[in-house]
Formats: C-alpha cells, structure tokens, sequence
C-alpha cells in the first residue's frame, strides 16, 4: 500500500527504503512492534497474548520466536526482569485496552453507518417562476 501511494513497484519501493533506512520496510514494521510490546511488558498488566495481538502479530509463536530473536529472551522472561526491577506494572491493562480502542470518528463497519434507506421527509417541491 505504501508503494502504490509512493507511486512504486513494491519491490522498488522496498529496495529503496532498504537503501535509506538500512532495513526493509517488514523488519522496521516488526521492530516497532517489539519495541512497542516491550513497552506494554514493563508498563501494562497485560498477558503476552493480549500484548502479542495488540501490537499487530497474529499468531504467539511467531510474536515469541521473534521477540526472542530480537531481544535476547522471551516476551515472559522480559516481563519477569522488569518486574524485578520495577515492580508490578503501573497500567491496567483494561485502561491499556480502553487507550488502543477503535475512535467513534472511524466508521467500523458498514453496520455502523447511518442507514440509507431510512425514511426521510421530503421537501416540497419547488415552482419555477415562468418569464
């Protein structure tokens, strides 16, 4: 998608952020969001899982192995060290939830859009003045 607003073959557009930011566009995707996920392990009370599926992954194993891979331990084993060190985390994660929820100026679904067939009033019509 970022390729066709840029007005690029995704491939060309992947070659050249690659060549401008020293990753490729999946990888800075996947970075940010096991940045972001290590952010909610020290700061939100939230299951890995919960935090796995917030960030953007669909699936705990490949969030796991990539955090692991990424970080040097596993999503538990993070958290476990930051609690350690810092005790409980500050944030509920039901107020973590409430923070990331869909705004109500983003239209869902097409349930959530006004109903158009929904009966209306109708105007008078208007007479044209003859000259």
């Amino acid at each position: 998608m970022l390729a066709r607003e840029a007005g690029y073959s995704r491939y060309h557009f992947a070659r050249a952020f690659a060549t401008a930011y020293g990753e490729t566009p999946r990888a800075y995707l996947t970075r940010r969001r096991i940045e972001r996920a290590k952010t909610l392990l020290r700061t939100a009370n939230l299951s890995v899982t919960e935090i796995c599926f917030l960030v953007g992954f669909s699936s705990v194993g490949s969030f796991s192995s990539r955090f692991r891979s990424l970080v040097g331990r596993s999503p538990s084993k993070y958290r476990d060290e930051a609690v350690a060190r810092t005790g409980v985390p500050p944030i509920p994660g039901c107020v973590v939830l409430m923070w990331t929820r869909p705004t109500a100026d983003v239209q869902q679904s097409r349930r959530s859009a006004p109903d158009r067939d929904a009966a209306t009033v109708a105007r008078p019509p208007v007479a044209k003045e003859s000259r």
